[in-house]
């Protein structure tokens, strides 16, 4: 199928063209920095959108990535062929009635956690920092200083390979240690329903910026990466082995391993994707070698190598 027709379509499926894009520069829109084009970038502002698009792409057999807000995912140097659904800014509507907090996949986590906030609704304290979307949120499972999606979340709405629409109860879901169900059956998420509690404003407040202090006094913020590196191994902190096994610091090419903290592998100086694939394999086989454990990435590779 033409490319150029493929553009043409995409833009006759949503109600500005403007959201479609062709050689889209991932490096805009991964929190890493990093990765070739994709031949197509659509952003769907509804779930009548997103359907529309998929099912085109299917019909047509297309092959299409889903993306979030690109905070936990390294796009390699050869792009992403195909067409990237990116569920973000133009889905990220937020309502709060009673207890309760709904927002579509494409919100940030951080502005679902202040509006909770100013609802004077807590639980989502531990997401205020976070620098995911919803979606990606719910689809990874995230967490951080104690909380996690699963212990919150009630239900799901998702897009699914078929074109069903269908929602999910928190049991359905799957949720385990950074893992859901849409790992396995594609779906698109496309928002969720979060039980919180009512809670004193002022204290939500002192715990967040409790949090993002923290958060600032022990990671690399000022560099771009894709958040933690690799998964924590049972009965292990990843960035401890890292730093024992002395890889804190070690670099390839513009990719190193954050001397802030040693979990985080940063984009320093204009890195590739391959100098972060190389970097990831030599921390793996040196903390391997000096522990017996082996670590696992948590920063999902999409895409295709340069040729």
């Amino acid at each position: 199928m033409e490319l150029e027709k493929i553009y043409g379509d995409l833009k006759d499926l949503v109600s500005d063209g403007s959201r479609v894009l062709r050689d889209a520069d991932m490096r805009e829109y991964t929190t890493f920095r990093i990765g070739g084009p994709a031949d197509f970038l659509v952003r769907p502002a509804s779930e009548e959108e997103a359907a529309g698009i998929l099912s085109y792409l299917k019909e047509n057999g297309i092959p299409y990535t889903v993306l979030g807000n690109g905070s936990n995912v390294l796009v390699l140097d050869g792009g992403i062929r195909g067409v990237v659904i990116r569920i973000g800014r133009d889905m990220a509507r937020i309502r709060v009635s009673g207890d309760r907090l709904t927002a579509e996949a494409g919100a940030l986590l951080s502005a679902a956690a202040s509006a909770a906030a100013e609802a004077g609704l807590g639980g989502m304290e531990f997401a205020a920092g976070i620098p995911g979307s919803v979606g990606g949120a719910v689809f990874m499972n995230a967490g951080a200083y104690g909380g996690e999606m699963s212990r919150i979340l009630v239900s799901c709405r998702a897009l699914l390979p078929d074109g069903t629409v269908r929602d999910f109860s928190k049991e359905e879901m799957e949720l385990g240690y950074r893992h859901s169900i849409f790992e396995e059956n594609r779906g698109i998420i496309l928002s969720c329903t979060l039980q919180l509690a009512q809670a004193d404003r002022e204290k939500i407040a002192a715990l967040m910026k409790e949090l993002a202090a923290r958060r600032a006094a022990k990671q690399p913020l000022n560099l771009p990466s894709a958040g933690s590196t690799f998964k924590r191994p049972e009965g292990y902190f990843a960035g401890k082995l890292i730093e024992e096994s002395g890889c804190r610091g070690l670099a390839v090419g513009g990719a190193r391993v954050s001397p802030k903290h040693a979990g985080f592998v940063v984009n320093e100086e204009k890195a590739s994707a391959e100098d972060v694939t190389t970097l990831i394999d030599l921390v793996r086989m040196t903390v391997k070698d000096y522990s017996g454990v082996e670590l696992e990435p948590e920063v999902r590779i999409i895409g295709e190598k340069k040729r």
